[in-house]
């Protein structure tokens, strides 16, 4: 028995049944050697294909897919610089004792409500609020995650370019206001997927918005604040929520904005996201004494078509801080069909339905 001559007749039945790499049956059925023949020269099946070069050497799989997920984590470590210069960029400081600040989480682009969406920037009109903040998830892309969704109805050019008119709208409705954009695991998966998974729709938006961050998720156009200290380079689950964890901003020293519920241990008032539903809850710390940290309705729709939207609850908050006392005052919005906001008194249209 010659191990060449076996090499070689294993070529040819790749040739022949036009594969990379024959299976054990097709080998037996036009192959030249026996499987006992195989086993004393070569050990396994495998080992026989890896010696004909048409199978990679054991760990080369595992080799090469640490290869692209290191080169995938450069590019990562560039988006992390892109978003860091954004953390402290356009500030707007008054240095009044009395700020004021509207706070809103989970609007998710196309899918948000659009009696939410007028309520929320008819309300910056008319206060004109110090900082505008947005707690994340901004975007909606289901594609990008766990639920399903039907993919003739994806548009994600169209997603993007919605997010880009509120900021817009947000914007137009006071010039002077800060807006601070806290990044949640949404915009965290949009990032990551379009590094991971699409280079092709990488292009296709490096088409319409030129390719970075800032330009992406409209910061520079819009005087936008984005708080994403979070790593786009780890590499398992746990290490990304812990990640994301990071993405929270504490404003004049008293009031606190996180996208997770977590946000409510660091013993700061303040507001989470992410769960769509209103909740308030009782907290003590020796700093601030009792106080209130609240969990966000949402903007999102509530027929969300991928998940049980009927569970949650639509809403945003406005805060007025005594920056001398140290001490926030928060005001919940719950919006339904019918809501009264600062003495107005706003109905859903028929077609905001």
């Amino acid at each position: 028995m010659n191990k060449i001559d076996m090499i070689e007749d294993l070529k040819r039945v790749a040739s022949e049944v036009d594969r990379d790499m024959p299976t054990r049956t097709q080998y037996r059925n036009l192959g030249s050697f026996s499987d006992h023949a195989i086993k004393s020269g070569f050990g396994t099946f495998r080992a026989f294909r890896r010696a004909a070069g048409l199978e990679e050497l054991a760990g080369g799989r595992k080799d090469r897919l640490a290869l692209g997920r290191h080169t995938d984590a450069d590019v990562y470590r560039q988006m992390n610089i892109e978003k860091a210069d954004y953390i402290d960029k356009f500030r707007k400081p008054k240095g009044t004792r009395f700020q004021t600040m509207l706070v809103a989480s989970d609007i998710h682009d196309e899918e948000c409500d659009p009696f939410w969406r007028r309520i929320f920037i008819d309300t910056v009109v008319r206060i004109q609020p110090d900082t505008v903040i947005l707690g994340g998830d901004v975007f909606d892309l289901a594609e990008f995650g766990r639920y399903s969704v039907d993919p003739r109805e994806w548009d994600i050019v169209s997603k993007i370019q919605w997010v880009h008119t509120f900021l817009g709208d947000i914007r137009e409705a006071a010039p002077d206001t800060e807006i601070v954009f806290i990044e949640g695991n949404h915009e965290h998966r949009l990032l990551r997927y379009l590094t991971d998974n699409a280079p092709a729709l990488k292009v296709v938006l490096s088409d319409l918005h030129g390719w970075t961050v800032p330009k992406l998720l409209g910061l520079d156009k819009y005087e936008v604040r984005y708080v994403a200290r979070a790593d786009l380079g780890t590499f398992n689950k746990s290490n990304v929520v812990k990640e994301i964890g990071k993405n929270y901003e504490v404003f004049h020293n008293c009031f606190l904005v996180d996208h997770f519920p977590d946000g409510r241990n660091k013993g700061v008032p303040g507001v989470n996201g992410h769960h769509h539903q209103h909740l308030v809850h009782s907290q003590y710390s020796h700093i601030f004494g009792s106080y209130e940290w609240h969990q966000l309705g949402c903007g999102h729709r509530r027929s969300a078509e991928y998940c049980a939207g009927e569970k949650w609850d639509m809403g945003f908050m406005t805060v007025t801080v005594d920056t001398q006392e140290q001490i926030p005052h928060m005001d919940y919005h719950f919006i339904g069909d019918f809501t009264l906001i600062h003495g107005k008194h706003y109905m859903r249209n028929e077609d905001e339905f």
